[in-house]
């Protein structure tokens, strides 16, 4: 023994907790609402009869997050213009763990998004954080061989959809150096050479602020509406740099010092083929500073 007083289990596994609520929820301020439900469940709780803290604290945060996914399914239907994930800084060791920051990918989570709630807690808790099925049934509180069953379901559905693009980071890197002097020059025809020929953007500014209401397909009309839209008088002085996005480099673009959006993308073939751009303000609070995930 060291004499040091023994960490609170929810100090101790609070990186894991906010892990398992964003991912459930796609929203940073709801994962950090989450937590602090938890937190007053677990400071009211009767620890004599909690005998295992830690997965008391998932199971708590787990349901907590499967109810406002519930409620907030509702809300999104009326959303204004493509509901994107809220974007994460992740710390750069993110990046070179390639199962790790697949699984906390934006593509990923959009992928997530057309999971059930119950299908997405049952994926992530037993493909990403590796639980039993039985243990996945007792947070749950369902039966066994009906978790197995949500788990195969889940798990075929998310390999369907699951993005299959370049993880080259030297490429990565390069295409990101590339792409942000096209678009700091306005430079139409070189933010095409990027394009794959489907190119696909979404823009979600949720009505706060403008964005396309419409994916934009093709090479074409995606140049022209990212040139033109960083070209606006309003967003003279914008900045980006590159920076680790959701386990994943991307572009961070600042104004007058303010973070004001973030821009990610999938490679195929060493081309833009996909691209998402958050500059909803409401979902702009997990680019301010590094998050940890587990």
């Amino acid at each position: 023994m060291d004499g040091r007083p023994e960490q609170d289990p929810y100090i101790e596994h609070r990186r894991l907790l906010f892990a398992t609520a964003y991912r459930m929820l796609g929203s940073v301020a709801d994962a950090e609402d989450v937590l602090q439900d938890a937190w007053v469940a677990w400071s009211t709780a009767d620890r004599d009869a909690v005998h295992h803290p830690k997965a008391y604290l998932v199971r708590t945060v787990t349901n907590l997050s499967l109810n406002r996914l519930t409620s907030a399914r509702a809300t999104r239907e009326t959303y204004v213009g493509p509901w994107l994930p809220e974007p994460l800084l992740t710390s750069p060791d993110i990046a070179t763990e390639t199962e790790l920051a697949d699984t906390v990918s934006l593509a990923m989570m959009v992928v997530l998004e057309t999971l059930s709630p119950v299908e997405r807690a049952v994926f992530m808790l037993r493909e990403v954080f590796g639980y039993s099925h039985a243990e996945i049934a007792e947070t749950l509180g369902r039966p066994e061989p009906t978790v197995r069953q949500i788990a195969h379901r889940a798990r075929r559905h998310v390999q369907a959809r699951r993005p299959r693009f370049d993880a080259d980071e030297a490429r990565r890197r390069q295409v990101t150096a590339r792409f942000m002097r096209a678009c700091a020059g306005g430079d139409v025809n070189a933010v095409m050479e990027l394009l794959a020929p489907d190119v696909t953007a979404w823009s979600d500014g949720g009505g706060k602020v403008t964005a396309a209401r419409r994916p934009v397909h093709g090479v074409d009309h995606v140049a022209r509406w990212i040139v033109g839209f960083l070209a606006k008088p309003a967003l003279a002085g914008l900045t980006m740099e590159p920076a680790v996005i959701n386990g994943e480099l991307g572009l961070l673009a600042t104004l007058d010092g303010h973070t004001v959006g973030a821009l990610s993308f999938d490679l195929d073939g060493g081309h833009i083929a996909n691209l998402r751009l958050q500059v909803n303000p409401d979902k702009l609070s997990g680019l301010t500073s590094v998050n940890g995930l587990a």
